[in-house]
């Protein structure tokens, strides 16, 4: 067999997973910033935003927006025209950029070998790692539904180059017998190459990758320039840049291996607990503390079993990080099995945060009530699952139902400070039930735009005694779809009364846009109840 040969059935024997996210910044906001999208109507159009030459032009578009035929270049001013209400965020390619790392991090759970695939895409080498998910096709499935589940919008393709990997996955087509004929398939565009080569290609009548390889190279290179025929070449597998892998070093990284399999798991958990004694000691000495540790179960047909466990503050205390790592064993569904043994425990620390002294409380030991409250929550995280247990946040906005927002309780162990409705001893200014969304109710006042006389809810009239108001609070102009209430299209300004009924029970109500000028019949809701 010749050299080529040889090089040929080892580029072969290589597989790589290409992943791509079509709408990553779009993603990126829905997951990081669900306040940004808490009022709006599922399946609006939305769309990313840049200056060019001195006017606001369309960056990124979301699926709606696309289906409405607007394209990226298209200038903000024609877009909205087209959709007077295309929501539009400013584009932060740095903060993508972060996003897509962030990913790439966690697809080492597949691969030591991933790398990034701009623009929005991952490379994977799965050369040796598919039988660990019981074929390729198992490992894809779990990649993808585990990025979806997570709110990606992922496409996925299998290759035995990256240059193919990168193609297909990125101009689907219809199904091909074999890899090859798939390729040949692709059009020009497919190569990556400069918009002038590509409308040159297209203008001699080479529309796809299979019209090129039907040519004599050197009659491409001539003609077109090396670069297309380099192109070419690495796409067909005939030539190949090597991947630049991200490889994430975490700040502790423990191993034991074992002549012998440990065929029981709580052997292998008498093990892992000095590991992590000597995890923690080398915390203390970069005065350090763990908020993610990662325990990889190594069995010795190689099946790995990876368990993580976060914390919501910086710990090196080792019981209770064993503790956590035995409550997340015993929660699982399918249960830890040992098979012919462990023969191997890696024990990692990823995320390392500086820990500062204990303070030690007067009567002896250490003050440690925001810990207790820490290690609850980390607690219930792994048992009911961390985006089970949340803490609200107030949220600067003046729509009451979008003052607050409710994050994980593990990424936000320290509640933020609220601002204070009233002096003490004065009552309180909000109620202590919300209704969200607002109830409507039946008002009768003496005048449109006056104070309520008598209000119907539930079938049942109630009259008002006493009232405080109106404190009005108008619509956020600045951002979209602000006071809408449910069944309306517009947000509109909202009269607040705090009301006394005959029998002394209190409720907050409002009346819904302002007579005259925004509603000619200004509808009311009943928007919270006292206490």
């Amino acid at each position: 067999m010749t050299m080529d040969g040889r090089e040929r059935d080892e580029r072969a024997a290589r597989r790589y997973l290409a992943l791509h996210f079509p709408f990553l910044p779009f993603d990126r906001l829905r997951i990081a910033r669900p306040d940004l999208w808490a009022a709006r109507p599922d399946g609006a159009p939305a769309a990313m935003v840049e200056p060019v030459r001195g006017a606001m032009r369309l960056a990124a578009l979301d699926c709606a927006a696309l289906e409405l035929g607007l394209a990226p270049g298209m200038t903000l001013a024609d877009a909205r025209a087209r959709e007077p209400d295309l929501a539009v965020f400013e584009a932060a390619p740095h903060a993508d950029q972060d996003w897509l790392e962030r990913l790439c991090d966690g697809c080492a759970r597949y691969t030591p070998i991933a790398a990034l695939d701009p623009p929005a895409g991952l490379m994977l080498d799965i050369t040796g790692c598919a039988h660990l998910w019981n074929g390729e096709a198992g490992l894809v499935q779990e990649a993808a539904d585990r990025l979806e589940r997570h709110g990606m919008t992922v496409r996925h393709a299998l290759a035995s180059t990256p240059e193919a990997a990168h193609a297909l996955v990125r101009f689907p087509i219809a199904s091909a017998p074999n890899e090859e004929s798939a390729l040949r398939r692709l059009p020009v565009e497919a190569l990556c190459l400069e918009e002038e080569s590509a409308v040159a290609l297209r203008r001699a009548g080479l529309r796809t990758v299979g019209d090129l390889a039907a040519r004599p190279a050197a009659t491409l290179a001539a003609r077109f320039g090396e670069a297309a025929v380099d192109a070419l070449h690495r796409l067909l597998g005939l030539g190949q840049r090597p991947l630049a892998p991200r490889r994430v070093r975490p700040a502790i990284r423990v191993e034991r291996r074992f002549a012998e399999p440990m065929a029981r798991t709580v052997h292998a958990l008498a093990v892992l607990s000095d590991m992590i004694d000597e995890a923690s000691a080398r915390l203390a000495e970069r005065g350090q503390g763990g908020r993610r540790f990662e325990a990889v179960f190594f069995r010795s047909d190689g099946l790995a079993f990876p368990l993580r466990v976060e914390t919501s503050l910086p710990v090196r205390d080792a019981p209770a990080i064993l503790r956590l790592i035995e409550e997340k064993i015993n929660g699982l569904s399918d249960p830890l099995d040992p098979g012919f043994g462990f023969d191997m425990l890696r024990l990692t620390v990823p995320r390392a945060e500086p820990m500062a002294p204990t303070q030690l409380a007067l009567e002896g030991g250490e003050a440690r009530r925001e810990e207790g409250i820490a290690a609850l929550i980390d607690r219930l995280s792994i048992r009911a699952g961390r985006m089970q247990i949340q803490r609200l946040h107030p949220r600067d906005s003046h729509i009451p139902e979008q003052a607050q927002l409710a994050l994980p309780a593990i990424e936000s162990p320290t509640p933020a400070p609220w601002a204070r409705q009233a002096a003490a001893g004065d009552p309180p200014l909000r109620p202590l039930h919300l209704f969200d969304p607002p109830q409507p109710i039946d008002v009768l006042a003496e005048v449109p735009d006056g104070p309520p006389h008598r209000f119907r809810w539930r079938r049942m009239l109630h009259e008002v005694t006493r009232y405080e108001g109106p404190e009005r609070i108008a619509p956020e102009w600045w951002t979209a779809h602000s006071g809408m209430v449910k069944g309306e299209d517009i947000g509109r300004t909202r009269d607040y009364y705090r009301v006394e009924d005959a029998r002394g029970r209190r409720y907050w109500i409002f009346r819904h846009g302002l007579y005259g000028t925004e509603a000619a019949h200004p509808g009311w809701y009943l928007h919270g109840l006292f206490a």
